[in-house]
């Protein structure tokens, strides 16, 4: 079994002070252990999930490999002003103001067994919000998956408050 933390850079006082980044390129750079990763996502997925939404942008990584895998469609979940065409969206707030996560109107059908993915989930503000996106264009989240869960910060009790069946590799609590 992968030690996936080995993997793991962290950069101290990144973007600002007190921050402790959790940098997944450091994952990426090693192919095997990239593999891994995917394998082990894919292992926890259900077996009948018809998409897999990705967050932006390191989402899309996990989120498209897991895809191929599973040989299923990759819904893109993009920040406003993204994608092209129609779209539909959710305003969702932010520590200091507000954001918007879109995607495409036609990209999931009503009872679509959906998978999120992101690379971490921290607060879990733009997960939740993707949740209420998914659901409001007639999906069933069936899990969210993420690389890395920093569960002091509250997102995947969260997104398990939503209803959604939360999954990460790995968990760094506490620093």
């Amino acid at each position: 079994m992968t030690d996936f933390r080995a993997h793991i850079r962290t950069i101290a006082d990144y973007p600002k002070p007190g921050i402790q980044f959790r940098d997944i390129t450091t994952l990426l750079l090693d192919g095997d252990a990239f593999a891994s990763a995917v394998a082990a996502l894919d292992d926890a997925a259900p077996g009948d999930v018809t998409s897999i939404a990705a967050i932006e942008a390191r989402g899309f990584i996990f989120g498209a490999a897991l895809a191929a895998r599973r040989r299923c469609g990759l819904v893109l979940l993009r920040k406003r002003n993204k994608l092209p065409g129609t779209v539909v969206g959710v305003d969702y707030a932010l520590e200091y103001g507000e954001d918007r996560i879109e995607m495409h109107a036609d990209a999931v059908a009503p009872g679509a067994r959906v998978l999120l993915v992101d690379d971490l989930i921290a607060t879990g503000g733009t997960a939740v919000a993707a949740v209420q996106l998914l659901r409001g264009a007639g999906a069933d989240v069936v899990q969210a998956q993420f690389v890395i869960d920093l569960p002091d910060l509250g997102g995947s009790a969260r997104l398990q408050a939503a209803g959604v069946q939360t999954r990460a590799l790995m968990a760094f609590a506490g620093d």
